[in-house]
């Protein structure tokens, strides 16, 4: 792995490619070019036929230097260090600080390419790789890149250590909602890589870490804590509550709900009366009671009078 160090001495995981890989990976691009470059100089030997001698010599000058120097150059620049060999072989070319490489990294390179493989056969970029402790050649060298391997297999985790037992449990009060998650990954980065660090430069690193942590939580630190222990311990309850909210059962608190029945058929009451409900006693029919009313006689209307007798009787 490179031993490549920023600014905050954090070791960047670069792995540098080397010799087979590099070499498999010009010989893919090598042919990929001289392929191209025969094809061109096959049509512009068609093309150019009419011309005289002086002119072919230019034309095919021409082409070569676009076609085995400027296409490499343009390729590196475009694709950000990952030509088709490259790319097959799972390769990049980056700056020495990891960054992307730019056309005047590719310029470099690709001149200086020109004295390293083609005009000694690749015997000088390899001398020069195996010689190099990160298999650099002259063009590297010079241009300030590095070709490292982008398909490696997965690095193991490592855990963050447990804090010390007296703290365990200490924060579980502390509102960490408003601790942004690139704070939580440079905490967990150093916590996983401290023992690596210059004692110093650890402890300088766990303080401004620690005062990040602090200012985002709005609570102060325990006198008298250490940083880098503070910071287990934060992390540690993190963990716990993430954990917490995975695995433990869902505790819903049910609501009240009203029971919707469908309506009973409603059999009719006897003798045509209410309808009797299911599950309503229902008391015995009885008889309809008559009251008693008494006679009166009729009344013969005002000012009407009743007949009087005059001894005529109707014959029989």
């Amino acid at each position: 792995m490179s031993d490549l160090v920023t600014g905050d001495a954090v070791v960047l995981g670069l792995r540098p490619a080397r010799l087979p890989s590099r070499a498999l990976a010009i010989m893919l691009d090598m042919a990929v070019y001289v392929a191209g470059y025969l094809l061109i100089t096959l049509g512009l030997t068609f093309a150019t036929a009419s011309l005289d001698d002086a002119a072919q010599a230019a034309v095919a000058v021409s082409s070569s230097v676009l076609v085995l120097i400027g296409v490499p150059i343009a390729v590196e620049t475009l694709s950000h260090g990952r030509s088709l060999g490259k790319l097959a072989c799972g390769l990049r070319v980056v700056r020495d600080d990891g960054g992307p490489i730019r056309f005047r990294h590719a310029l470099v390179r690709g001149a200086m390419g020109v004295i390293e493989l083609y005009a000694f056969f690749g015997a000088v970029a390899c001398i020069a790789s195996l010689v190099s402790a990160r298999g650099r050649r002259l063009g590297d060298v010079f241009a300030g890149t590095l070709v490292i391997r982008e398909r490696v297999p997965g690095a193991r985790v490592m855990p963050v250590p447990p804090p010390p037992p007296w703290l365990a449990g200490r924060f579980g009060g502390l509102d960490l909602s408003g601790v942004p998650d690139g704070l939580w990954l440079a905490i967990r980065q150093y916590l996983t890589r401290m023992n690596q660090l210059d004692p110093q430069t650890g402890a300088t690193m766990a303080a401004r870490l620690a005062d990040d942590l602090v200012a985002r939580t709005g609570a102060p630190a325990p006198v008298g804590v250490p940083a880098a222990a503070f910071l287990m311990a934060v992390v540690h309850e993190r963990q716990s509550r993430d954990a917490a909210r995975a695995f433990s059962p869902a505790r819903v608190q049910a609501q009240p709900q009203v029971p919707v029945y469908a309506p009973a058929p409603v059999a009719p009451g006897p003798h045509g009366g209410m309808p009797v409900m299911p599950g309503v006693p229902v008391a015995p029919a009885q008889p309809p009671v008559v009251a008693a009313v008494p006679a009166v006689a009729p009344v013969a209307p005002v000012g009407a009078q009743p007949p009087r007798a005059t001894g005529f009787a109707p014959p029989a």
